[in-house]
């Protein structure tokens, strides 16, 4: 066989066909986060020229066709010919990968695009691209076609009024994209992120589709747009804002601690790139503030002198955002979707800029300073309480493990022990929990039945919930710890599945776990392992054939598969099932539905359970009611029922 694998099998791809065959490496995917990476890529250009200092507004127009208009007031996008390169600007930028002015430092000192292929993978994965440069009073306009083919040259008009800039709009490819249908308020939240880096730059967005429109702008940049989003909890300082340069990276940060709050939220930029998964600029804050914290604990005599507090003591409660411009030179970013930030030197630099400024803002604010540091002494108390559990757990024998493990009486465990297949089913009521145990696989699913509804644990003290006999089963049963304690490895189930009744009580239910999961066990959604059973909510039987509907359009199609004569059921609880049924239709991995729970925006997600869940918060739950929900009576499939059976 080796002998048959020789030059002529390797396939070299050309231009822009490498992005189109492997999208993925591009853009990190092709579902709905691929699909407005695209958005992100072009509008960035716009804000690094806003950034350095041509323009002070930024466009961005959802079409009535889900294409996207995106418009700034920069310098144009240079469409001359290089003879160097023996090809326009245009196709340098949009056609060329790996191509652009951001190599170095001349064109822009700090910018967030640096691999040059931004532009030039939107047009590749579009079905047009279209791009208007205002400069010189001339409008240089150019079209490219079914990823990236140029449709005829650059047609060039004189501008009757004076205008300078870049007008892209592009058109998303359908056979490359699962779903090419713009979400508005993702993108109104990324344009929210980007403005308030931007400090004075105004960033509109349109929706021709429905006519919404919306305006960001901050004129005080970060520290204006963290005390007008609130996070919905007891402040216990008001905001601590930094800012300052070390060789050569500017640093800007705005950060609150709180009282009732038990985790971490840093919501990271680079050069205007949010950056979800930190980096190098994270770790050096981590580092300052657990130096910062430590010292001026240690030298006003508030913890033991053999004492120290964890990163995650004091991290415990506490949100911020920070924000660095890196020099072209140095900036790195790890993989094209900028995830992360790989210059090393951010790490030394914020640890510089907050150590030293932290250190007087503590000493100048002894009160403040105190209350911080007395939670943080919770949280390490909090923490050493919760090791002390789990070490005497260890040290059980077998029977008392299994005593401690069935602390509900009804957990009905899997025989794998392999992590990657096993299921835990959170089950609403003795009765459904029944069922789910006759119908399971014994070897890869447990069940593990609910008594009631669990405790709301938004804004309550943490020893609170410890206590909480219910939500102690349901973390002894995952695994893996609670808070700062939890680690991902030690999990005994890769799916955590939440399994209600369709009706208020079982929405209920699903929310208050998700409520828990999200404030106690968070890297468990991030990873991708907490989902919700779809059971179906009707049944059409007629002479040996059955139809499970899961929505009101199946609903519509399997009536008229059926005509007439049938039998409607609607299932408002999982006990309505039988085993048999309940399996096939909601426990199944070959033919069952799952919502799996993910966090786009975690700053977001917080603001709307604060707002949902937090019992302090029921003035301002029933204004976003009354605002958003319509009470009318809308008639439905039930009144028919009855004239088919």
């Amino acid at each position: 066989m080796a002998n048959n694998y020789t030059a002529d099998n390797l396939t070299m791809l050309k231009g822009l066909e490498p992005v189109r065959e492997r999208p993925g490496m591009y853009i990190g995917s092709t579902d709905i986060n691929g699909l407005h990476h695209l958005v992100w890529e072009i509008v960035d250009n716009a804000v690094d020229e806003a950034n350095a200092g041509f323009g002070k507004k930024i466009s961005v127009i959802i079409h009535a066709d889900n294409s996207i208009t995106v418009i700034d007031e920069g310098r144009g996008v240079p469409c001359d010919y290089n003879h160097k390169e023996k090809m326009s600007g245009f196709d340098m930028v949009y056609r060329t990968l790996h191509a652009g002015g951001k190599f170095d430092d001349t064109n822009y000192k700090t910018a967030g695009g640096l691999h040059g292929v931004g532009g030039a993978v939107v047009n590749a994965l579009s079905t047009f691209m279209e791009i208007h440069s205002y400069r010189d009073g001339k409008d240089n306009f150019i079209r490219y076609e079914n990823g990236g083919k140029k449709s005829y040259p650059i047609q060039v008009s004189e501008l009757t009024r004076s205008k300078r800039g870049t007008m892209v709009t592009f058109l998303p490819d359908p056979t490359i994209f699962e779903d090419t249908n713009f979400d508005y308020q993702k993108i109104a939240n990324s344009l929210d992120d980007r403005a308030c880096l931007a400090k004075g730059v105004t960033f509109y967005l349109k929706d021709e589709r429905t006519s919404r429109e919306q305006e960001f702008l901050y004129v005080n940049g970060i520290s204006e747009y963290f005390t007008t989003h609130a996070f919905g909890k007891t402040a216990i300082c008001s905001p601590i804002t930094i800012e300052g340069t070390s060789d050569t990276i500017r640093i800007e940060f705005v950060g609150q601690f709180y009282s009732d709050s038990y985790s971490e939220n840093i919501h990271s930029f680079a050069n205007g790139v949010r950056t979800p998964e930190g980096g190098h600029h994270v770790s050096g804050l981590k580092r300052a503030l657990t130096s910062c914290f430590n010292k001026y604990a240690q030298n006003h005599k508030l913890i033991k002198a053999n004492k120290t507090l964890e990163g995650s003591d004091i991290r415990e409660g506490f949100a911020c955002i920070l924000s660095v411009w890196v020099p072209e030179r140095i900036l790195q970013f790890e993989g094209q979707t900028k995830s992360q930030l790989g210059t090393k030197e951010a790490n030394q630099a914020v640890d510089n800029v907050i150590e030293n400024k932290l250190s007087y803002y503590l000493e100048e604010h002894a009160v403040e300073a105190n209350a911080i540091v007395e939670k943080c002494l919770k949280a390490q108390e909090a923490r050493e309480k919760a090791k002390e559990a789990k070490d005497s757990i260890r040290k059980m024998s077998k029977a008392e493990f299994k005593a401690a493990s069935n602390l509900s009486g009804k957990l009905a465990p899997c025989s794998s022990k392999k992590y990657s297949q096993n299921e835990l089913f959170i089950v609403e009521g003795d009765s459904a929990g029944g069922s789910a145990k006759k119908c399971r696989s014994r070897e890869f699913q447990a069940i593990l039945p609910l008594r009631g509804k669990p405790k709301n644990v938004v804004g309550e003290d943490r020893g609170d919930i410890y206590d909480n006999k219910e939500l102690n089963t349901i973390v002894f049963t995952i695994g893996a710890g609670v808070d700062e304690e939890f680690k991902l490895k030690d999990m005994h189930y890769s799916k955590i599945i939440i399994m209600t009744d369709a009706d208020d009580d079982g929405c209920h239910i699903q929310n208050l776990l998700i409520s828990f999961f999200f404030e106690h066990m968070r890297p468990l959604i991030e990873a991708g392992h907490l989902y919700i059973a779809c059971p179906p909510l009707y049944r059409l039987a007629k002479k040996g054939e059955e139809i499970y509907c899961w929505t009101d359009e199946d609903l519509d199609k399997a009536r008229e598969k059926m005509k007439t004569g049938y039998v409607l059921s609607r299932y408002k609880g999982l006990g309505e099932m039988n085993a048999d049924q309940l399996g096939e239709t909601t426990m199944n991995p070959k033919s069952r539905r799952l919502i799996q729970v993910t966090i786009d925006d975690v700053e977001e997600c917080q603001s709307k359970v604060n707002l949902f869940m937090d019992k302090r918060h029921a003035d301002k739950r029933r204004e976003w009611i009354d605002a958003n929900v319509d009470f009318g009576y809308h008639k439905d499939h039930f009144e028919e029922i009855k004239d088919h059976e």
